[in-house]
């Protein structure tokens, strides 16, 4: 089990960015929250198996229609195991 640490930028608020994050992670059984940064990226922490943190990330990299994702930065830390659920955080 890992833990990744996400900040995505490019056209990804204000595009259900967030909702989609939540939505990937659940199928793929990643624990964490996602939320708005107000520099206009967004963040998110993820921890599961680490191949299908992977596979969550290409999806990202996606994102639903209407986004555009310029960059994603990946911070790998050791599993924490805090979670119970992913959640959309609010500012």
């Amino acid at each position: 089990m890992k833990r990744v640490h996400l900040f995505i930028s490019g056209r990804v608020q204000g595009v259900f960015f967030r909702a989609y994050t939540c939505e990937r992670a659940e199928i793929y059984g990643i624990k964490g929250w996602v939320k708005n940064l107000y520099d206009g990226r967004v963040e998110a922490v993820g921890e599961g198996d680490e191949e299908l943190l992977k596979e969550w990330i290409k999806d990202l990299w996606k994102g639903p229609p209407g986004a555009r994702v310029d960059n994603i930065e990946e911070i790998w830390e050791e599993y924490k195991g805090e979670f119970k659920k992913f959640e959309i955080k609010y500012f």
